[in-house]
């Protein structure tokens, strides 16, 4: 299994795609997910001819999960730590969720790394009804119970449309979830409390240089609309796309308009170089 450490903490990487192209995507999970979860994204990439880099962040499922919160000044540092490892100047990061929220912490800290940022269902600071959601994650997830964690959270990141046209793949996803080991929980508790505490960088991103795509869920009711409307205004050189009948998750919901988006935004900045 491949690792790289930093500062202590193992974390799970791999590479896809050519190893040895000229450019780099790295995709940043979601707080719930892993390396796995990009598997509706990689076809395209792989076809470019891309480099494509995958890892858990700290906390996350094939990774340590050292005492935290963490901040998202640690989980950029470790991307640079595994960038230098792979010997990766910089690379075009694509982020959902959680991983949007710690791409754009790495190009508001480390610019020069960052050739394009792609932003899916993020935000930059947080709303009442964000806080008291993840709070109730957090209750969820210390049950350390699959199906109990998974169908709670699951209305909160699913469209109503989604669901029921997928409910045997999802009580089927509810019930694998049983299969996972406690640490699994006592990691998704510390990314929970350290999204809390640290997501807010609004008044910071201005300072973001590269071109940027801020992609939505027209029905994302996780992180609605209206905090990628306000990374957009604040993002000088950025682009703005809401993905109609989707929820919070894009990339199961609508992966094939997402890729689409994604590609032709790097591709078009490739092509600029």
């Amino acid at each position: 299994m491949p690792i790289v450490t930093h500062q202590s903490i193992d974390l799970f990487y791999e590479v896809k795609g050519n190893p040895s192209a000229k450019d780099t995507v790295l995709f940043l999970n979601g707080v719930m997910a892993s390396t796995s979860s990009w598997i509706n994204q990689l076809p395209p990439f792989e076809a470019q001819n891309f480099r494509i880099v995958l890892h858990d962040f700290r906390g996350q499922l094939k990774s340590s999960k050292p005492k935290g919160p963490y901040t998202f000044a640690q989980h950029a540092n470790d991307v640079i730590a595994l960038m230098d490892h792979l010997g990766i100047a910089k690379a075009h990061l694509i982020g959902t969720s959680y991983g949007g929220e710690v791409g754009l912490r790495l190009a508001i800290d480390h610019p020069s790394r960052v050739q394009t940022l792609s932003v899916i269902d993020s935000v930059s600071e947080l709303d009442e009804r964000l806080r008291e959601t993840v709070s109730a994650w957090k209750n969820a997830a210390a049950t350390r119970h699959g199906e109990t964690f998974f169908n709670r959270m699951m209305p909160s990141i699913y469209s109503p449309g989604f669901i029921d046209r997928n409910r045997e793949m999802l009580n089927q996803r509810a019930k694998a979830m049983n299969a996972i080991g406690s640490d699994y929980y006592d990691g998704q508790i510390t990314l929970y409390d350290t999204f809390l505490n640290d997501v807010t960088m609004t008044s910071e991103l201005h300072r973001i240089p590269c071109p940027t795509l801020i992609l939505c869920g027209e029905l994302d009711t996780l992180k609605p609309v209206k905090f990628s409307a306000l990374m957009a205004q604040a993002i000088p050189n950025s682009e703005f796309l809401i993905l109609p009948d989707c929820g919070h998750v894009a990339i199961f919901e609508k992966p094939n308009e997402l890729n689409s988006a994604l590609l032709g935004f790097i591709l078009k900045h490739n092509a600029r170089k």
